[in-house]
């Protein structure tokens, strides 16, 4: 019958040969407005207005590519702020579009054109279709390693945790980035965070009684 190639005999290189695990870095201010820069003098100006609003609306890929026009404009103007219901979850969630992101939205939508029911960014194969995660999941890979980061080290998921990390960090409140998340369950917020005792004992100290 031979073996399995799922077999402990069986010489089959495993699935994460060569690939990195584990949760993905979220970006630093300073590397935020790095690759702004860096976007800005390459004149891309899609990409720009896809990673402001991957950095304000914290959601995932697969989120960030459906979104239509119609859900960030309302009579001419972006909204600052959104709702979506989440694909991987079904439940809407709320986010905050700063003047960054609205500015560089507008200034896309601007030279895109298109109708409410739209996709904000549309495939390159297909106008009526929206671009594939996969296509974002590589230019994200570019955006990166065009300000000298390590592809390996990011991803989209770094883009989802950049702000949501920056408000833990600044406020230890929990509860407030699982709203902005749209996670169910706080342990769910912990263990995306990444939240481990030192990150407790920090908080602990800042507070006198």
């Amino acid at each position: 019958m031979g073996r399995s190639e799922h077999d402990p005999g069986s010489k089959r290189a495993p699935w994460n040969a060569g690939r990195k695990l584990g949760a993905k870095r979220p970006l630093k201010p300073q590397q935020v407005w790095a690759i702004r820069f860096w976007l800005d003098q390459d004149q891309r100006i899609r990409d720009r207005a896809m990673f402001d609003l991957a950095i304000d609306s914290k959601l995932r890929g697969c989120d960030i590519v459906k979104m239509k026009i119609g859900d960030l404009v309302v009579g001419g103007r972006v909204r600052s702020r959104a709702i979506v219901v989440q694909q991987k979850t079904g439940q809407p969630v709320q986010f905050e579009i700063l003047d960054p992101a609205r500015t560089s939205i507008l200034a896309w939508l601007e030279r895109r054109g298109g109708a409410l029911d739209d996709f904000v960014f549309p495939s390159r194969i297909d106008h009526a279709a929206h671009i594939s995660t996969r296509q974002y999941a590589r230019l994200v890979d570019e955006w990166v390693t065009g300000i000298g980061l390590r592809h390996e080290d990011y991803g989209t998921h770094s883009l989802r945790r950049t702000k949501a990390a920056i408000i833990y960090k600044q406020t230890g409140n929990l509860r407030a980035v699982q709203i902005l998340l749209g996670h169910s369950k706080i342990e769910s917020t912990v263990r995306y965070l990444g939240v481990d005792v030192d990150d407790a004992l920090t908080l602990a100290e800042r507070t006198e009684i």
